[in-house]
């Protein structure tokens, strides 16, 4: 039998070697810091590629604030584990990334790690950042870099232990980060790869249409089946999709550029920032995107498509839900509130999308139809674009969720949602808290 000292020895030699891997898979060296570069040394095409990726990424609307300065963080990201705030990305020296040389920033869009070292949460998508080329991160820091100065400190994150400890992301990335750019398949076309490319790396678009694992990693076997973001849900965007008529690259192409398409309804929530950034961006890059989505969709099933065209065909010759549909609560408040507008054949921006089309009465619960109904959709300046009034000031809980139980009931062929009012009260809340934060 060995001695007590020699397994102590044993134990003490595995502790030691336990900690110095996790300190090898931790540790990152920090960068030196260089004085700022000067905005008129980037080249201007450079800067204007960058602008253009920007946007594919939406790094404004993730780091700006209601109401702030563009690009100077702070905006607060719930998690399961906590608030996050996103960090000032302007060229501030101080609280910004004036001082990260271009090796600073490729590394935190790489790899995840800022200049200093420090492992960043994966809120900031570099699980899909890391498919980026060298040439367009180059191109971003070209951009970042000739925005206008912000001074803004970061915030402090709001997570509770062990997820306060940025040791934990070192894990974290041992066991879902995946390096490496995008390889292009040659079994496809440029525009199909293209599109691959931006979807599956700047775009990120799996970050919100993908669920997640009790670690907050995405769900890689269900990728695009959907997943929840800001308290809206991110519908499948893959062969599960709920949408009554299916989806093609036409359509998307249409929706993603003007964020509405008339088979499909108008683009709202998170969704919504996505395409006010995609409707500046080359048009060839959205089709790019609209061809690969089209793809990962697949074509509809003869089933499926005929479901979607027995829809469109009932909505072209008017709504199913006529005015005096029925005696219910739920019909009632349809016919005083919601039938002025969709149940005619008015275009944009008064008349409303057919509800037999709406995929918020086909997905998996309330939440997306209940943020419809209670804060309505605001038009687009300078275009004739939807509109419609928030109901949240004129109805109650229980009004909103009868109406909303009465039209998913007679529009889908889904199972009646079992919670609306309980969804309706909780939206409700979050609106309320969001707008008292966003007051000035």
């Amino acid at each position: 039998m060995a001695s007590p000292r020699i397994i102590g020895g044993i134990v003490a030699v595995a502790v030691i070697a336990g900690a110095i891997a996790a300190f090898a898979v931790a540790w990152r060296p920090a960068i030196s810091a260089v004085d700022p570069p000067a905005p008129q040394s980037f080249d201007s095409a450079l800067v204007k590629r960058g602008r253009d990726l920007a946007a594919i990424g939406n790094c404004n609307d993730c780091h700006t604030v209601r109401g702030g300065k563009d690009f100077a963080g702070g905006l607060p990201v719930p998690t399961p584990f906590g608030i996050i705030y996103s960090s000032n990305i302007t060229p501030d020296p101080e609280t910004g990334i004036g001082r990260w040389p271009e090796a600073a920033f490729r590394r935190a869009m790489q790899s995840g790690v800022n200049r200093d070292g420090q492992h960043l949460y994966p809120t900031f998508p570099y699980d899909h950042f890391t498919h980026v080329t060298d040439e367009d991160d180059r191109a971003l820091y070209a951009y970042l870099m000739t925005r206008r100065p912000v001074r803004a400190s970061a915030h402090e994150n709001d997570l509770a232990f062990p997820f306060n400890q940025r040791i934990a992301v070192a894990g974290w990335k041992v066991l879902f980060l995946r390096h490496g750019t995008y390889q292009p398949d040659p079994a496809q076309s440029a525009e199909w790869n293209r599109g691959a490319y931006l979807v599956e790396g700047l775009a990120h678009c799996g970050a919100c249409h993908t669920p997640r694992n009790a670690l907050g990693a995405e769900k890689t076997q269900a990728s695009f089946a959907g997943g929840d973001v800001d308290n809206w849900h991110a519908y499948a965007i893959n062969g599960q999709s709920s949408a009554p008529v299916p989806w093609d690259a036409e359509a998307l192409f249409r929706y993603l550029r003007q964020g509405w398409h008339p088979d499909h309804g108008v683009a709202r929530g998170p969704m919504a920032e996505v395409v006010s950034n995609l409707s500046e961006v080359p048009e060839s890059d959205v089709r790019a995107i609209a061809t690969y989505m089209a793809s990962v969709f697949g074509a509809p099933t003869l089933e499926r498509k005929r479901r979607g065209d027995e829809v469109l065909a009932r909505a072209s010759s008017g709504s199913p839900l006529p005015a005096n549909g029925g005696a219910t609560s739920g019909a009632q408040i349809y016919a005083a509130a919601c039938a002025g507008c969709h149940a005619t054949d008015r275009a944009p921006p008064f008349g409303g999308i057919n509800l037999a089309l709406s995929t918020a009465l086909t997905g998996p619960d309330a939440r997306n139809a209940a943020n419809i109904v209670l804060s309505g959709i605001r038009p687009t300046a300078g275009e004739r674009s939807p509109i419609m009034p928030g109901f949240a000031d004129s109805m109650s809980d229980g009004q909103i969720a009868a109406v909303l139980d009465y039209l998913r009931t007679r529009l889908s062929n889904a199972p009646p949602w079992t919670n609306t009012a309980d969804i309706v009260r909780d939206i409700r809340r979050i609106q309320t808290v969001l707008l008292q934060r966003d007051q000035p």
